[in-house]
């Protein structure tokens, strides 16, 4: 089952992060600017934001394959239309079905994890993570052959295929049947476990923050590359594949530390690290030194995932243990929703040395909150 979700998480997300290398392309080729880009990237946030909490809690009241392979379908028709979009609206609706499907997966998959996986929960999850990065990496090769030899389109009908094919293996492999219950959800007492102490209620914001601060980053990170460093869609390409490259290392490094050692402080450090570096790829002239920027960037920031979940999951009771993540999710989600409307905001009309800066003082706010915590 690890094999399974992980499988489907790096897939959909190659084909979500094949949209940061190609944004430029989409850009052109519809006709739009930055802003519109930024805000039709934070609708598949926002849908993906808002599907967590019902879908957390609906995999706890029934099971976990009832949520995930109608998410995994959705998926397929969501990068279909990505692939035969050719309006604005098309697109957009392309990236509210992605949301949706992934959404619908994503609660009920990580919680799958940590149900098989108890003693080593945050090395599992780590693993699970990985698949961003492997996603990542895949996108970022797969976007330069796109933009030479096709167009910025035909990457996602073969992922759409892949991901059909993870939906048929997911099925036979998985020994849950299909459940269906109560339609209700108890979001009242979901919130108050999440919120009731000082603690929890600083984590919550903290790892807010941490999102927001990712989503306006890594959409916008290889346009960034080209627009204010003249990079070539290869050369920016290859730098965003590095992003993934140390993540692939970090994730499960960071999960299993945070078993052994405090969860908690590891972040704090994963944050200060990024911060550092995110100032420095605003003030970085070279090419070297936007790489080793780079570098550091991804190796602070990318610590933060597993230990996000984890440290969630160590708070939920056993029997609400998806409707919590999907809950705090849906905060962090919504809140990285909002990340890349502001940097496309922020550079249309100021630059994104403003807009990267605000990101590093987020980076610099969440570590506090999760050392008083």
């Amino acid at each position: 089952m690890l094999l399974a979700v992980s499988l489907g998480w790096a897939v959909l997300q190659m084909g979500r992060f094949l949209l940061s290398p190609l944004l430029p392309a989409i850009i052109s080729d519809l006709g739009i600017t930055e802003a519109t880009a930024g805000l039709t990237l934070a609708a598949f946030q926002g849908v993906y934001a808002l599907t967590q909490y019902p879908g957390g809690e609906y995999s706890d009241n029934w099971n976990r394959t009832t949520l995930i392979l109608p998410g995994l379908a959705i998926l397929v028709v969501g990068f279909l239309l990505f692939g035969v979009a050719t309006s604005l609206a098309i697109f957009v609706v392309a990236a509210v079905v992605v949301g949706l499907g992934k959404g619908l997966f994503a609660i009920p998959s990580r919680a799958l994890v940590s149900d098989l996986f108890t003693a080593r929960r945050g090395r599992a999850l780590g693993i699970y993570a990985a698949g961003t990065d492997v996603g990542g990496l895949l996108a970022s090769g797969i976007a330069v052959l796109a933009l030479t030899y096709a167009t910025w389109r035909t990457p996602f009908l073969p992922v759409a295929v892949i991901l059909a094919v993870v939906t048929v293996l997911y099925a036979v492999w998985t020994r849950e049947t299909f459940r269906v219950g109560s339609s209700s959800l108890d979001a009242v007492s979901t919130v108050r476990r999440l919120v009731a102490s000082s603690e929890q209620r600083g984590t919550l914001l903290a790892f807010s923050l941490f999102y927001f601060m990712v989503g306006g980053f890594i959409n916008f990170f290889p346009t960034y590359l080209a627009r204010a460093h003249e990079f070539s869609d290869g050369q920016a390409s290859a730098t965003f594949a590095v992003v993934f490259l140390v993540g692939l290392a970090v994730k499960p490094l960071a999960g299993g530390l945070g078993d052994r050692y405090s969860r908690r402080s590891i972040a704090v450090g994963g944050l200060l690290l990024a911060a550092v570096a995110l100032a420095g790829l605003t003030l970085a002239t070279s090419t070297v030194g936007l790489l080793a920027a780079t570098v550091v960037a991804a190796a602070g920031y990318k610590t933060g995932f597993p230990l996000a979940d984890a440290i969630i999951m160590d708070d939920a009771p056993a029997d609400g243990m998806g409707a919590d993540l999907g809950a705090a999710r849906a905060l962090f989600l919504g809140a990285n929703a909002l990340g890349p409307a502001y940097v496309g905001v922020v550079v249309t009309y100021a630059s994104y040395a403003y807009a990267f800066g605000g990101l590093v003082v987020c980076l610099l706010v969440a570590a506090m909150l999760l050392l008083r915590g």
